[in-house]
Order: structure tokens, then sequence, then C-alpha cells
């Protein structure tokens, strides 16, 4: 008998959803882009353990070199998480006014707290459509090849600890470093971006 998955609970992080229905598509599928730091696109992924239950994965990619940019796992799925994702992602970053993260409806990318802090970033906001993954297709493409090649063939990891080492070396170490893109021209994430920064340095 299959697991079901775990409900979304941060009931107080809920919006009217009048309100949240209006929020604005930002990015509308268009997921072209001339340099870093332009579009980044982020979202969450459940990561079933045997000792621990549901953990979460929350990251954010930058659509330029498909790199995953900011990376976060907690064994909870709330505001925090996503927070915490957002300042790796910015930490080594060079932030402009132009940049725009596309994110879906969901509590935690609604929350005050967040939108706050993208605020203070001078990152503007894009959403999805509710019920249109398409409008995240790029991250949607990510927790794909992620389940198919690093959580599928375990296929429970025994407890928080041990999916959180297997995860970040598959991101950081595989996913950033050693998987080439077709959409990329059969180059890897960091080869794009080490291209792009010389390319920048020389002009």
């Amino acid at each position: 008998m299959s697991t079901p998955l775990p409900s979304i609970s941060g009931k107080r992080l809920r919006l009217p959803k009048t309100k949240v229905e209006q929020r604005p598509n930002l990015l509308k599928q268009d997921f072209s882009t001339t340099g870093l730091n332009q579009k980044w696109t982020a979202d969450m992924t459940y990561i079933q353990t045997k000792r621990n239950g549901w953990c979460y994965l929350s990251t954010i990619m930058d659509l330029h070199s498909r790199r995953i940019t900011g990376y976060s796992f907690s064994k909870k799925m709330d505001t925090d998480l996503v927070l915490k994702t957002l300042e790796s992602a910015v930490k080594n970053r060079t932030i402009t006014g132009e940049l725009i993260i596309h994110t879906d409806l969901g509590s935690q990318y609604t929350s005050d707290d967040y939108n706050q802090r993208l605020t203070e970033l001078y990152i503007r906001h894009s959403y999805s459509r509710k019920g249109c993954p398409y409008d995240n297709a790029p991250m949607e493409s990510f927790h794909a090849s992620l389940k198919k090649e690093c959580v599928y063939p375990v296929p429970v990891f025994e407890d928080y600890e041990t999916a959180a080492a297997v995860l970040f070396e598959y991101v950081h170490a595989f996913y950033n470093k050693k998987r080439i893109h077709s959409s990329l021209g059969y180059q890897t994430p960091l080869q794009v971006e080490i291209a792009t920064l010389t390319s920048q340095m020389a002009a």
C-alpha cells in the first residue's frame, strides 16, 4: 500500500483565495535569459524517510545556467525553510532590481515574511497560475530528474540525516557540476556560469 502524501498545514500563512489568485505572473512561461541573476525559479518537493517521515527539499534555480543556487532541507515545510533557501541563493550572487523570482501560490511563498524579504532585496515576485505546473516547468523538470536519478533508486531513505547527505551530494557535486543539459548546449550548469562570468569580465 502506498504512503499518502502529507497535507500542507500552515493555516496562519494562508491568504484569502481571491487575494492569492490575483498575484502577478511576470514570467508567463518565458524562461529565456541573456545573463545570470535575471530570472530565478523556486519550489519545494517531498522526500520520504523511514524514521522521520516526510521531509522537504527547497531549491532555487537560476534559469540562465540551470544551476541550483539556493538549497535547504528540513523536517518542516514552513516559511523559515523557503527564507533559508533564499538567503543561501543571494549569499554569493550580485542582485539588481532586474531579478525576478518565480514560485507557486503556496502559503510559504505568499507569506508576508517572504515577500518582505524579497522587497528588501529588490527582487520582483512572479507566481504560477493556480493548477498550472507549466508556469514553473524548469523546476518541475529538475524535481523529476532528482526523483528519477537520486530518490527512487533508494527507494526510501533511512532517516533525515541520510537523505540530507545524499541530496546535498546530488545537487552540489553531480547536478551543478557534472550533469549536462541539452538546453545548455550539452554543458553543465557550472560550465555555463563560468563561461558567462568570463565573458562579462572580458567585455
